[in-house]
């Protein structure tokens, strides 16, 4: 028998639900240093863990965009471009230009 949970699924819930399973995720990080939690999916037991509250986060983030009609993919590109302008790896940007000429100048008043 499918379960009724589609009234539930409102962006409000769905948006909590996510957030709950992402603390979860987070929990299981929390107390550890870097080295034990680069090292944590070589514990079959930790990894267990990590790989459900994985999927719970994946499954209630791909139900909120189907809710609210976002493609998910397309969302990512988008922000991944936005960021790549605002955000530009030094030396690649309209400044990068500007230093070089700035440097030119710099040169040729010795």
């Amino acid at each position: 028998m499918a379960r009724s949970w589609q009234p539930y699924h409102t962006p409000k819930n769905l948006a909590a639900a996510l957030s709950v399973e992402a603390s979860e995720l987070v929990e299981i990080f929390q107390w550890l240093t870097p080295e034990q939690s680069a090292r944590i999916m070589s514990d079959p037991e930790a990894a267990h863990r990590v790989t459900d509250e994985v999927a719970d986060v994946l499954a209630y983030l791909l139900q909120f965009c189907e809710v609210l009609g976002v493609d998910a993919l397309a969302a990512l590109a988008a922000k991944i471009e936005r960021n790549e302008t605002r955000f530009p790896v030094p030396g690649t940007g309209p400044e990068a230009g500007q230093d070089a000429e700035n440097e030119d100048d710099r040169h040729s008043s010795e």
